[in-house]
């Protein structure tokens, strides 16, 4: 019996012992660190590694992140210097550089960083207007980090960066901003379309402009040709003319032939034979009755057919000539509106 209770009391002491020692060694991980207390005072710090602590005298409190954290506070209603209310939404960087004043000087630094950043971003934005405050947010992030900064710098805290994620402002100033910028994009969007209009017509205007100057100078190109080839025409026939030497006879012929296109006009109801006609058309009956020296064709051949067909043509010329008078002549004493005809000078 008293073996048994020795068992027990060893085993009790065994355990004890281990839990011991189990209590006096302490782990902390890498960037952690975590305070000790001995006696109710601050005795150290533990670094990451293994670590001994004196079990029931030494208190180790729990870990201390020393990376780099990220909190982001819900949004804050602040008031700008114009009396609109906006909601501010920030985001704060830090990290903790003392552990033992993070723990110590401060209940709880999150609570008291939160509460610096609202209050220090309400004096801050409380100067500013709404514009000011939408367009200035570099501004707004760095002076809210200087402040921070410097306040928790006795905390054993380091801000890195403070930024702001969004700044709400009320439905009605939305509502307003929306308006004006889609007064601005009608106007930009009309002023594009004016300046489009005059490049446009600008640009019509020095088409028609190179198109009239080209037409022109086509125009004048062609008149020039056209003078060019009438004057070589005119001077061509004139050549011909003086180089042929064409007697009165052939005129007088050919003014006979013009006499039956100018009786065919829609309103010719009557026209006029000069006294000049009469002369001609015996001339022409004249030419018709003599005998013509005969051409190189007759001479190659003369004969008796030949001469034969020559003579009836001639006759029968002659008497379409002295028809062509006769009419003409009866014309001009039936016509009640004909001139009298001078007499053959």
């Amino acid at each position: 019996m008293e073996a048994s209770a020795f068992l027990i009391a060893g085993l009790i002491v065994a355990l004890f012992a281990v839990f011991t020692v189990v209590r006096a060694v302490r782990i902390v991980p890498q960037a952690r660190a975590r305070n000790v207390e001995r006696l109710g005072r601050y005795h150290r710090t533990l670094n990451p590694g293994l670590s001994l602590v004196i079990p029931y005298i030494d208190r180790v409190h729990p870990v201390i992140d020393l990376r780099e954290q990220v909190v982001s506070f819900k949004p804050q209603p602040v008031i700008t210097e114009d009396n609109l209310v906006v909601e501010i939404d920030t985001v704060l960087y830090f990290q903790v550089t003392d552990p033992r004043a993070a723990f110590y000087e401060i209940a709880n630094f999150l609570q008291a960083v939160e509460q610096l950043t609202v209050t220090t971003l309400r004096n801050v934005v409380g100067s500013m207007d709404l514009e000011k405050t939408l367009t200035s947010r570099d501004t707004i992030n760095s002076q809210l980090r200087g402040v921070l900064d410097e306040a928790t710098g006795k905390w054993g805290l380091r801000v890195n960066r403070v930024e702001i994620k969004a700044i709400d402002p009320p439905q009605s100033i939305k509502d307003a901003m929306q308006k004006q910028m889609r007064a601005e994009r009608d106007k930009r969007a009309a002023i594009l379309g004016a300046e489009g209009q005059r490049q446009s017509q600008i640009l019509t205007a020095e088409g028609d402009k190179q198109a009239a100057v080209l037409r022109a100078e086509g125009n004048r190109t062609a008149a020039i040709l056209q003078a060019e080839g009438q004057s070589r025409a005119i001077d061509e026939v004139f050549q011909a003319v003086h180089r042929n030497d064409p007697d009165p006879k052939l005129l007088a012929w050919q003014y006979l032939q013009t006499l039956p296109q100018l009786a065919q006009g829609a309103g010719s109801t009557f026209w006029v034979i000069p006294s000049e006609v009469t002369s001609a058309l015996q001339g022409v009956s004249r030419a018709f009755s003599e005998a013509l020296p005969p051409s190189p064709a007759t001479r190659e051949k003369p004969t008796d057919d030949m001469d034969a067909q020559a003579a009836d043509d001639t006759a029968q010329a002659a008497q379409a000539a002295a028809a062509a008078l006769a009419d003409a002549a009866k014309a001009d004493r039936t016509s009640p509106g004909a001139l009298p005809s001078q007499p053959p000078g």
